[in-house]
């Protein structure tokens, strides 16, 4: 069986969020399913999917702190910085985290780790919704 949706997230602050719940509700489709695979890709360029812790908060502080400081807003050497401080930023944040997850289904559900979460990496001050292309494969 393949199935596909476009979902659209809920819009966050700049940050990382954990959005497991969220993708979630989008997949009943993988009730069903013994075993089988789901496919995530962000349709944007300025927002990242990624899997990481999913208990302690802090987590998502501290990523967001250390990318903050490893890509730097206003670098001397930024050309494209026509739409805003935090643009040239949040492509450099998507391109290293990455714009698409690949989870595993096993018995109908995510089989995410104890303390796997998926997160949207949202790079920018104000980037409203975001589209999530989601495709299903599984017996």
């Amino acid at each position: 069986m393949w199935y596909q949706k476009t979902i659209n997230l809920t819009p966050q602050k700049r940050g990382f969020h954990l959005i497991t719940d969220e993708i979630e509700q989008h997949l009943t489709e993988i009730r069903p399913l013994t075993v089988g695979l789901v496919h995530c890709f962000i349709q944007h360029t300025s927002a990242s999917l990624t899997i990481n812790e999913n208990a302690d908060p802090t987590v998502r502080y501290d990523m967001e702190q250390h990318f903050n400081r490893f890509v730097p807003e206003r670098a001397p050497y930024y050309q494209h910085t026509y739409e805003g401080d935090d643009d040239m930023p949040a492509h450099i944040k998507s391109s290293l985290l990455g714009n698409s997850i690949s989870i595993p289904i096993s018995q109908g559900r995510l089989a995410l780790g104890t303390w796997q979460g998926i997160y949207l990496g949202e790079h920018r001050d104000h980037g409203g919704a975001r589209r999530v292309v989601i495709t299903i494969q599984g017996e």
